[in-house]
């Protein structure tokens, strides 16, 4: 009994073991088809088109009358005429320093002086008798001149003590107190006047020959969203900064009533402006292994008869994918930019390119020259 069983077991085993061989045989002799699909790409076109090119970069707001004002000699702060946002005239009186022993001196070279011009008139006196000596003379003419220098200089010292304003602006801060001891280099007050600012920027060295007096810019205030201001370049740097390699560039703001010195500014200077140029997407562009520009220019492939008419005849195992009409043949086609700008570029005109020609935007890494692509 248990030798049928055994038996049996061993028949049912073999008989697996054949129909798994005949089915291995049979699907290896079935051909394997193979589809390949061609890439997806986005094709966008060539445009004919006016092109601006703008300079955008940070600027700042300056003004040439914003200055603290401070005493130019020592001693104790005996008057502040003056009070924050207090608006005074050109000459007008800002503080005072103590200058009483200044005046003492004064008063006593005075004295001197007033002596020493008796003496000269003396001298002069007795030169016209003849009985008077000529040094006697000169030595009385130098005494005088030499207390009236005297007398200038501290009359000169002495209006140092007078702090006044050397502009009509406003008083925007007072540092000092009266009763403080003021040094030759001490604040006193700052004083602003921004009736008149500058818009001042800088720019690269490479900018320098398209940006000129004249040439007109777009000013913005990131503090200030809705203010935008239409002004030219009123004066170009003379001078390239070594450091970063740039110049300063400069537009004036004349009746200003709402910018701050050193308020913050972002400056457009159009530097190029072309009416009629051929005008591509920038994310088209590519470079080669020379460095050398070049974009995919799709074109509609030829028809299946004439392809087949050019093919040599051998017979392809592989399955071709079914052409719709978004399937496009590539062709590689070097190009010269010009200038870029906001996701176009402009480029030389091409012989072999025009308007309207499609040209590949993205998926360009994955392609060669003269192959098929899929439209998206």
């Amino acid at each position: 009994m248990k030798t049928s069983i055994i038996g049996l077991l061993i028949a049912l085993f073999g008989a697996l073991v054949l129909a798994s061989c005949g089915g291995d045989a049979s699907m290896e002799d079935s051909p394997k088809e193979e589809v390949k699909l061609d890439p997806m790409v986005t094709l966008d076109t060539v445009r004919m088109k006016s092109f601006t090119h703008e300079i955008r970069v940070q600027g700042n707001v300056e003004t040439d009358e914003d200055i603290t004002l401070s005493a130019e000699m020592g001693g104790l702060i005996t008057r502040i005429n003056v009070k924050e946002g207090q608006t005074v005239r050109k000459g007008a009186v800002i503080a005072m320093v103590d200058a009483s022993i200044l005046s003492s001196n004064v008063q006593e070279l005075n004295t001197q002086l007033e002596y020493a011009q008796y003496m000269l008139d003396k001298q002069l006196e007795l030169q016209k008798r003849g009985v008077g000596s000529e040094f006697d003379l000169e030595t009385a003419k130098n005494q005088v001149n030499s207390l009236k220098a005297s007398m200038r200089s501290l009359n000169t010292q002495r209006g140092k003590a007078t702090i006044r304003a050397p502009f009509t602006g406003v008083v925007d801060q007072v540092f000092a107190k009266k009763g403080q001891m003021a040094g030759p280099s001490s604040p006193i007050v700052r004083l602003v006047n921004n009736t008149s600012v500058d818009i001042v920027s800088t720019i690269s060295e490479k900018h320098f020959s398209n940006v000129k007096v004249g040439t007109p810019i777009s000013v913005s205030f990131p503090n200030y969203s809705d203010t935008v201001l239409e002004l030219k370049v009123s004066n170009v740097g003379n001078y390239i900064e070594p450091t970063n390699r740039t110049f300063r560039v400069m537009a004036n703001i004349p009746n200003n009533k709402t910018l701050l010195p050193n308020m913050l500014a972002e400056v457009s200077i159009t530097d190029m402006n072309v009416e009629n140029g051929m005008v591509i997407p920038s994310k088209s562009i590519l470079k080669d292994q020379n460095n050398n520009d070049f974009i995919f220019v799709a074109r509609v492939p030829e028809s299946d008869d004439k392809a087949d008419k050019k093919s040599s005849g051998k017979k392809s195992t592989k399955k071709k994918a079914d052409k719709g009409a978004n399937t496009y043949t590539v062709y590689q086609m070097n190009v010269v930019i010009i200038e870029r700008f906001e996701g176009e570029a402009l480029i030389q005109t091409h012989s072999e390119l025009s308007a309207g020609a499609l040209v590949v935007v993205e998926g360009a890494r994955g392609i060669s020259n003269e192959g098929t692509v899929r439209a998206q």
